[in-house]
């Protein structure tokens, strides 16, 4: 059967990612329904057919279930759509959970089941999600991703792994040495925002080539099984960006000092810009390009290429900016004639009062052809910029959803906007929206509001909530009976929690306590809100209550991961919202005290709550600060028995220790990336939190004035030392999980309500 019948009336759309052609296949999806639907496995038949763009149809068959498809993503969306509709299982990042299929499998009844993407393009990924979440991954963490992509329909996921390997063989082709480019890239933890111009250099010594090695060899597994997914992977390209030799080497080339990025010191920012428009820039351009060809082979020609993220350019005259797009994009056209530039439009945002209207549609002029670029508007559920640039000017672009930076952990959403929003985009009068996709810094827990809008590009209409909620909750909760406490509780959350109306605090809920303590600037913070937009009492108070009743009523539910760790997360939030409370309290007893006993049994409460809260996570394997720091010492192999492998391992320990605490080497944007992980509570935050109070207290005592300059340095100098560390050598400091759950959340509910 051909699917020849529009399953959705569009605009016409030039739908490219996971197109059909000769060389497709659906021998990824059959070994897909074997790793995750083993037993079931031979009951499923997939086949690709002529029509509609990714469009899917499921049918019974005698053996079992078919899923014909227009292009291999489609049928991955329609093999989804089985498991989840009729088998009643789902896959997270937490594991997968869709081999609990019915002995007998499901029929889907004599209509089947049609379905269709209403955009090309369903993108995931951020750069920088890449350093923050991902790079200590293993294949074994990315096959588990590239399955919950695929499944959900994503078919143009960033690739951004093993880049340097390349690069620094594109820089050596031209004459660089190996101490020039070393001196140049970046930590395996901080490797972003390398690529993309903000910082150079590392802190904490160089870039092994082992690392380098390592993520190379990885990246050849992961694209290559993107492309069996049916996923496009979007390739690096080389940005521009070059160490300071080259100047050396190149006395003519026309290269720029970028600008300073986020206070740091000039040894590791103001990076050198080479022009696009020079000769040399094509020159390593196509060496980059071909050396990438020769390693992953054909599979790609949309390359992601950011120059000015966080960056401004160096003139913001109209014809300097338009050189360099037309330069950039001539240098991949020359490597690649189909190739396809795909940026960040990140820097519209930020930096918005350097790019007016004008300058941006000066940039993006200098790429011919709208169907050259693909603009990634990434923060359209708080923050479009497409409204504002006529839809970029025409150029392609796609809605995505950022939502949490620095991989922050606190609930948030507004799942209203997630439903209407990018349907009102595609609608729009001379809209060029041609996708949907998620850019989220970091991917820690709110899992709700991704798989809302990935289920979105695969609907017409807007999804309704409600109905949606209890499907979910049922797929991630799947024992029977379900109880309605359970039900409850997500309704609850999905109409406070996740219903964020505030663009100004539209992002991932920032913890006080995360934050180097002070007696100013901690709550009501805009960007990486710390402010919270609703009723702790009547939302995350009784949504954990009812989980807990849930529990009780059916303690099947205790053996679900997904409900463990969602009762985790909810009853961390209860605690991170009432550290606020107690905090206020404290400034309060300060500011309206003089003596220090007042100030420290005003300070108790909150070292008590970090303690408490400390104990909690420590009982889930996802809340582990040792679970990162593992991740990242066995890329080191065999530490426990070569010297020079032990100290490659504390190496990158070090590298995972302060990027969530300093960030930068002097606390250049420290707490960015701060994480709710035990360990990190009970070594970090709640010592900081301590010595804070200890020296309020001090001042009351000595009769001294607040001096938060020295509050400051103390709070660095404690990062500093503590990110010298390696675990498991401090008391109390050990591997993996401890303690129950429910115990601790029962305390939590008996002392914290």
């Amino acid at each position: 059967m051909a699917l020849g019948q529009p399953l959705l009336a569009l605009l016409s759309l030039g739908f490219a990612a996971g197109a059909v052609d000769a060389k497709s296949s659906v021998d990824g999806i059959y070994a897909l329904a074997k790793r995750r639907v083993p037993t079931h496995a031979h009951a499923f038949s997939f086949s690709l057919t002529s029509g509609e763009p990714d469009a899917f149809f499921i049918s019974d068959t005698l053996a079992g279930v078919h899923v014909e498809c227009t292009t291999v993503s489609a049928c991955a969306r329609g093999f989804y759509t089985y498991l989840t509709e009729y088998g009643g299982g789902d896959i997270w990042w937490t594991g997968s959970r869709l081999a609990a299929l019915p002995a007998v499998l499901p029929k889907v009844g004599k209509k089947g089941v049609k379905g269709q993407a209403i955009v090309p393009y369903r993108y995931h990924f951020n750069t920088v999600t890449f350093s923050y979440t991902t790079p200590f991954w293993t294949f074994e963490d990315w096959e588990l991703e590239l399955d919950w992509l695929a499944l959900r329909g994503v078919n143009l996921p960033l690739a951004w792994v093993g880049y340097e390997s390349i690069l620094i063989e594109a820089f050596r082709e031209v004459g660089l040495a190996d101490a020039d480019i070393a001196t140049f890239l970046s930590g395996p933890a901080f490797q972003a925002w390398n690529r993309f111009g903000n910082i150079q250099g590392s802190w904490g010594g160089d870039l092994p080539m082992a690392w380098v090695e390592d993520q190379f060899a990885l990246q050849k597994r992961i694209v290559a099984r993107m492309a069996e997914l049916g996923m496009t992977p979007v390739l690096p390209s080389f940005t521009g960006f070059v160490p300071r030799g080259l100047a050396t080497l190149y006395p003519n080339a026309s290269i720029v000092i970028g600008s300073q990025w986020n206070g740091f010191p000039a040894k590791y920012t103001n990076d050198s810009f080479l022009n696009p428009f020079d000769p040399l820039f094509a020159k390593i351009q196509k060496s980059f390009i071909s050396k990438q060809r020769d390693a992953y082979g054909d599979i790609s020609h949309i390359y992601t290429l950011d120059q000015y993220n966080e960056n401004d350019p160096f003139s913001g005259d109209l014809e300097y900016l338009a050189n360099v797009t037309a330069g950039t994009f001539a240098s991949l056209r020359a490597a690649d004639p189909d190739a396809v530039w795909l940026m960040q439009g990140w820097l519209f945002f930020t930096s918005s009062a350097f790019w007016t209207n004008e300058r941006i549609e000066a940039y993006l002029s200098g790429a011919p052809g709208n169907e050259s670029m693909i603009i990634l508007d990434l923060y359209s559920e708080a923050q479009p910029q497409w409204n504002r640039t006529s839809s970029y000017f025409g150029k392609l672009w796609v809605w995505c959803e950022l939502h949490d930076f620095g991989g922050n952990m606190g609930l948030e959403g507004n799942l209203e906007e997630l439903t209407t929003g990018p349907l009102a985009a595609l609608s729009s009068p001379g809209s060029s929206m041609r996708g949907i996709g998620l850019t989220p810094e970091g991917q820690e827990g709110n899992e709700i509001v991704y798989d809302l809008l990935l289920d979105q590009a695969w609907s017409a209409t807007p999804i309704n909530i409600p109905k949606y909620v209890d499907s979910w909750v049922a797929r991630r909760y799947p024992v029977k009976p379900l109880p309605e406490a359970a039900l409850e509780a997500w309704k609850t959350l999905s109409s406070t929690v996740y219903n964020n109306k505030d663009t100004s605090t539209q992002a991932t809920i920032k913890s006080i306590y995360e934050l180097a303590p002070a007696l100013t600037g901690l709550t009501d913070r805009g960007y990486q809100p710390t402010n919270i937009p609703y009723d702790t009492n009547s939302t995350v108070l009784p949504a954990l209550q009812s989980l807990v009743k849930a529990g009780e009523q059916n303690p099947l539910l205790l053996n679900v991961p997904e409900f463990e760790y969602d009762v985790v997360d909810v009853a961390r939030q209860l605690l991170s919202n009432r550290f606020i409370d107690r905090y206020n309290a404290l400034i309060v007893a300060y500011n309206a005290s003089s003596s220090a006993a007042i100030v420290r049994a005003a300070g108790k409460p909150l070292l008590d709550l970090l303690s408490d809260l400390d104990a909690l996570l420590a009982t889930n394997e996802h809340f582990l600060l040792s679970t990162w720091i593992a991740d990242a010492r066995r890329w080191a192999h065999g530490a426990d028995k070569d010297k020079d492998a032990y100290a490659y391992a504390a190496y990158l320990e070090y590298n995972a220790r302060i990027q969530i605490t300093l960030w930068g080497p002097d606390g250049e944007i420290d707490d960015y990336a701060s994480k709710a992980w035990a360990g990190l509570v009970g070594t970090y935050y709640k010592p900081r939190w301590a010595a804070f109070i200890e020296y309020l207290a001090g001042t009351k005592e000595s009769g001294t004035a607040y001096d938060a300059a020295a509050v400051r340095a103390v709070m660095i100098q404690l990062g500093v030392e503590w990110g010298k560390g390696t675990w498991g050598t401090g008391e109390g400091e050990t591997w993996g999980t401890k303690g129950s759950t429910w115990e601790e959340v029962a305390k939590i509910i008996k002392k914290w309500v």
